[in-house]
């Protein structure tokens, strides 16, 4: 809160309390804990019952953990109500169960991922290794480079050997 820092109230709850307009302590003790509670959750914030709690123990000059189970009780009834008198949200469809969805790597017996082999793919046991395209023979003509393009075999125009 700006000038002096109120107990229990930590600087995402104090952001959110100026955020509302309520910038100190006579000015959440002028509208009490459950609408101070209320207005953060009005203007969108996600707050749990602790800042409910904080609130509470922030005006009573205690610990928040203090508070007797009866007024937590009473709180929490108070806080609900509140909440359901509120609209529901606007552009926004009602919550649904949320699912989490898990893609497992589509792995190949050499250990390779998505059908890309590994070290020594396209080798044939016994014959010469390619390039890793699966052709692991050699055509006569029709060497590749490095790059998997058709290659020259070395040869310049005349056809001699560099």
């Amino acid at each position: 809160m700006s000038g002096t820092k109120m107990r229990n109230i930590g600087p995402k709850s104090a952001a959110w309390l100026r955020q509302v307009g309520l910038r100190t302590h006579e000015d959440v003790a002028a509208i009490g804990t459950v609408e101070a509670f209320m207005r953060v959750k009005r203007a969108g914030f996600k707050p749990t019952l602790n800042l409910l709690y904080a609130i509470e123990g922030a005006l009573l000059d205690c610990h928040w953990q203090e508070i007797p189970d009866e007024r937590r009780q009473e709180l929490i009834l108070a806080a609900e109500a509140a909440t359901a008198l509120l609209p529901a949200p606007r552009n926004k469809p009602a919550a649904a169960p949320v699912r989490t969805t898990v893609h497992n790597e589509d792995r190949h017996e050499d250990g390779g991922f998505g059908g890309f082999g590994g070290f020594g793919a396209g080798r044939e046991e016994g014959g010469h290794g390619g390039d890793g395209d699966g052709a692991g023979d050699e055509r006569a003509g029709d060497e590749r480079d490095d790059d998997g393009a058709a290659g020259d075999n070395g040869r310049d125009e005349g056809g001699r050997h560099d």
